[in-house]
């Protein structure tokens, strides 16, 4: 029993400084489910995932535990680690962070790219007792020459790594586990490593993911109370609605005049978007804010705290508010079209309903036909409870060739047949790593002599700027201007925006306001600016792979247009446009397979697939011989030769079943692939085909029955 209650209570194997705390200054009746589920895992030193819908209380799920486990059994030093994937979400939690640690007398601290050196200074000295930070600065701490990072780690017992599905989905996880596995090896025992996350499709393999290479050989659990639940939890009917507004100038006017009084979080796919649709929204005289990852920190950070303090307003957003970041109590969230993902949706929709007596809600406004239809697909989606599996990118080699050099620069020297060890046998990190090594030797990048391997004149001259800060970070940012106005920096532009043609003065669109130019500092990258009325304009590029529809979103999006319409409350405009997209569809759709059509406004042959885009490339690759080879595959359709014939097709295509390819790869988007330049081309462009092609989902596609259509133009 503890503070007086009777019989069992999870709370009882808490420390009892924390229970009096939670208690009597947070004033909590008792724990949520996952906090109360976590404590026994946690407290036994479990590695785990704790799964629960945003504001589910996952913070304090796992840190009550290991606060509790620091205190009972005497941990010294840093250690406990917490890892975000932003840095503007590590400073939403430090003040909590912070609060917790001081009821046991213990303490937190922040390390990231924006501390300044004297607090990093303080840190060394004064080791915290939970440390907050991210894998690129992690890994900074590593291989700084500033930081003895085998003292500095010594106590360290547990990670808690935050938005776990995140970093899975993408390099920054290889580089996470790739780094955790170094830290390990460092500290010389386990560390319990703890991922908190929002529903996903596949919670036991994520969290074999986070194991890294003890996945089978530690106890393991998933923390999940809400997906013991036998149906989804959908909001009320009319608390998730989707209307048609036909471009985004209607839904300024839209989002203008709807729900006056009240906080509303727009999202939208494209930093151009945010730009637009705030600047329409300001024109109509709505309190408007913005935040995008081009804005400078200072700029956002200004934003989220007007917005989180302001009553009737919008700030309209890319995904970096998809994250638990705290932007006070809202109202309502906007969705422009549809989000990439139903993970992302659930995400936005869980800002919503945190105030007692409100629920979640979620409007979408579709500004044409494609953004009507994939987001209804992807709300027939939700509605089943359906969400994407997290998995990690296949064939990372281009992430073992950081993590030789990174290794390298943390001890040094390594020896030429021991620096597997470092990985304890984590799959890309172990034999299959052998011939980039090689690689990395041949080229330079690595100095051999005497059997041990150090940094080579290569990687000094590719990596080496600012003491090689430029190795830790795993992914790449398009190269872009910064924006000043006086000595303020607003955030980046394309530098397309500085260079092409105008007439009259050059204008720019950033933070939801125009600027003129007055002097662009070409060698430092700098464009400065002073503020006009309107006219500016907004551009980014992209650097990588397309980002493009899945496998089971243009599916649903093939059950939309046949005829199923999701179960969420669709307005008379969104209804009539639903119903247009499916007549004008209906020749591209059959419920029993595939459609050829020969026709139409050209004469062309499509194969209306409805497989998305890695799927669709895949079977391009494979079916070069009927295939179209000037075509730009779509998410829902090839184009094939015009003279194929029906018996052709399907000699071909019961022959491509047998072995299918991978696509091919332009070898411009290599320099999407950071460190592409220390792997082999070949090695390289084979990462980015894997990556690409959709294999199980061309395969799919190809076994299905083909319906061939012919109609006049």
């Amino acid at each position: 029993m503890t503070n007086g209650r009777q019989g069992h209570d999870p709370l009882d194997a808490l420390h009892s400084g924390l229970v009096h705390h939670i208690v009597n200054s947070l004033g909590w009746p008792g724990l949520r489910p996952l906090q109360e589920e976590s404590i026994a895992p946690l407290m036994e030193g479990a590695d785990a995932v704790l799964l629960a819908p945003t504001a589910g209380g996952k913070t304090e799920a796992a840190s009550f535990p290991l606060l509790s486990r620091m205190e009972l059994e005497g941990w010294t030093g840093t250690s406990v680690l917490y890892v975000c994937p932003l840095k503007a979400l590590l400073n939403n939690l430090l003040p909590r962070l912070e609060t917790y640690t001081s009821w046991l007398g213990r303490s937190a601290a922040l390390w990231h790219g924006d501390v300044a050196q004297s607090r990093r200074r303080r840190i060394l000295r004064d080791r915290p007792d939970v440390l907050l930070t991210t894998p690129e600065s992690l890994e900074g701490m590593l291989v700084s020459a500033n930081v003895d990072h085998r003292a500095f780690f010594s106590g360290l017992q547990a990670i808690v790594v935050d938005e776990v599905h995140a970093f899975a989905g993408d390099d920054r996880g290889w580089h996470l586990l790739a780094v955790l596995e170094r830290l390990e090896r460092v500290v010389g025992r386990p560390i319990q490593r703890v991922g908190l996350s929002a529903t996903v499709g596949n919670p036991e393999e994520l969290l074999s993911w986070l194991q890294g290479s003890a996945s089978g050989r530690r106890t393991a659990r998933v923390v999940a109370p809400h997906l013991r639940e036998k149906t989804p939890a959908l909001p009320p009917p009319g608390d998730v609605q989707l209307d048609y507004v036909g471009s985004l100038a209607n839904a300024a006017t839209v989002i203008a005049a709807l729900h006056r009084g009240e906080k509303r979080l727009v999202f939208c796919e494209s930093r151009r978007q945010v730009e637009e649709l705030g600047s329409s929204l300001r024109a109509k005289g709505v309190t408007t804010f913005l935040s995008h990852a081009s804005l400078s920190a200072d700029e956002r950070r200004r934003a989220e705290e007007a917005f989180a303090e302001a009553r009737d307003c919008v700030i309209v957003s890319t995904s970096t508010l998809e994250l638990g970041i705290d932007v006070g109590d809202l109202d309502r969230v906007i969705q422009i079209d549809a989000p990439g993902s139903v993970a992302s949706f659930l995400q936005r929709i869980g800002r919503t309903g945190r105030r007692p007596g409100s629920s979640r809600n979620c409007l979408f406004l579709a500004t044409d036909g494609s953004g009507l239809l994939s987001a209804a697909a992807l709300l027939l989606l939700w509605s089943r409870g359906w969400v994407e599996p997290v998995t990690a990118p296949p064939e990372p080699r281009h992430i073992a060739a950081q993590q030789m050099l990174a290794l390298c620069l943390q001890e040094h020297r390594i020896g030429d047949r021991l620096w597997q060890e470092w990985w304890g046998g984590l799959g890309p990190f172990g034999p299959s790593a052998e011939p980039i090594v090689r690689h990395l030797v041949s080229e330079g990048y690595l100095d051999q002599d005497g059997g041990m391997l150090f940094i080579g004149p290569e990687a000094e001259k590719r990596f080496g700027y600012r003491h090689f800060m430029d190795l830790t970070a795993v992914f790449t940012a398009a190269p872009e201007f910064t924006v000043m106005s006086g000595r303020t920096e607003i955030g980046t532009t394309d530098p397309a925006l500085l260079t092409e043609e105008v007439v009259g003065p050059r204008r720019l669109l950033l933070a939801g306001r125009s600027w003129q130019v007055t002097y662009i500092d070409w060698a430092r990258r700098r464009c400065f600016v002073e503020p006009v009325e309107s006219g500016g304009r907004a551009r980014w590029g992209g650097v990588g792979l397309v980002r493009a529809s899945s496998y089971e979103l243009t599916r649903a999006a093939r059950e939309v247009v046949l005829g199923t319409t999701p179960p969420v409350a669709l307005t008379r405009r969104a209804e009539s446009a639903l119903s247009q997209a499916r007549e004008e569809g209906a020749e591209l759709v059959h419920a029993d397979g595939t459609v050829i059509v020969r026709g139409g406004k050209d004469t062309s042959v499509r194969w209306w697939t409805w497989a998305g885009y890695r799927a669709n490339v895949t079977l391009a690759a494979t079916l070069s011989s009927v295939a179209d080879p000037l075509q730009r595959p779509t998410g829902t359709y090839l184009r094939l030769r015009e003279d194929v014939t029906a018996e052709e097709w399907r000699k071909v295509a019961a022959e491509a079943a047998e072995h299918l390819c991978l696509p091919s790869v332009d070898p411009r988007a290599l320099s999407g692939l950071k460190f592409n330049a220390a792997l082999p081309v070949r090695l390289a462009e084979s990462t980015l085909a894997a990556r690409l092609a959709n294999l199980d989902g061309a395969l799919a596609t190809l076994r299905e029955p083909t319906r061939f259509t012919r109609f006049d133009a």
